[in-house]
């Protein structure tokens, strides 16, 4: 039975970096990594020697999941990691987004998060993980980042309520709650047209290097939940004792919006 690691958005930013990470932090037979871009998944081959498979899927399509779900079945896999980096936000006003696109990022962040994380589990036994990558929006509300916010407060809630769920199966899963990082992540959230942007200030911006390792350290050490740097981690720890109706309007005082 073949030993593989999964990887969903690991085309690019955090989940490419766990692509690159990935040999010293376990011995897999292969790498089976989804994104819609296929050039660039099979640009990973670069960057790693574990053997790849690449699936070019759009996973906000339904039907992906038949697709992905037959592929398990026809090779029985030995799941021993899941990396779930899909996903994105927009930074806009609630009327000046497209219901169209708020639906899709609920289907990407969270439906199909759960999805690959369902059809993977048959698959996964005693001491494989789970890293569901969630971000410390999640500890909070953010206006004109709401929809983004919401969905990756349901990341943070699934990942550890799902990791005490499966303790005794011996299966570990985690959330990694990044703050700002520098990824192309804001090129789909930022509309460079609009001035001036919603997002004027950033407390601080990490890279994907940092945001991955530090998640490895989290992960194999168990724990259910990391916040990687220190201005995140103050962060989250300001927005547990303030009010949630203080921290919106410093967030909105801060952007001047």
């Amino acid at each position: 039975m073949e030993k593989i690691a999964l990887i969903t958005g690991a085309a690019g930013g955090i989940g490419s970096e766990f692509v690159r990470t990935l040999r010293e932090h376990g011995d897999f037979d292969a790498l089976w990594v989804v994104s819609r871009n296929e050039e660039k998944l099979k640009a990973l081959a670069d960057i790693t020697p574990v053997p790849l498979r690449v699936i070019a899927a759009d996973l906000t399509d339904p039907a992906s999941f038949d697709r992905i779900g037959a592929l398990f079945r026809e090779e029985a896999p030995e799941i021993r990691l899941l990396v779930n980096a899909s996903g994105y936000g927009k930074f806009e006003a609630v009327e000046d987004v497209p219901m169209e696109t708020e639906l899709n990022m609920i289907d990407l962040n969270c439906r199909a998060l759960s999805a690959m994380t369902r059809l993977s589990l048959p698959y996964m036994h005693e001491g494989a993980g789970i890293i569901e990558i969630a971000s410390v929006a999640a500890f909070q509300p953010i206006p004109y980042i709401n929809v983004y916010g919401a969905t990756k407060a349901f990341v943070l809630s699934y990942a550890r309520a799902l990791n005490m769920e499966l303790k005794k199966r011996g299966i570990h899963v985690m959330a990694l709650c990044p703050f700002w990082t520098r990824t192309g992540f804001f090129d789909r959230a930022v509309d460079p047209e609009k001035q001036p942007p919603v997002v004027k200030k950033y407390v601080a911006m990490y890279e994907p290097a940092f945001i991955v390792k530090t998640a490895w350290k989290a992960f194999e050490k168990k724990k259910d939940h990391v916040v990687p740097g220190f201005k995140a981690k103050m962060q989250v720890f300001l927005v547990k004792l303030l009010p949630h109706s203080l921290v919106m309007k410093v967030w909105m005082k801060q952007q001047k919006l």
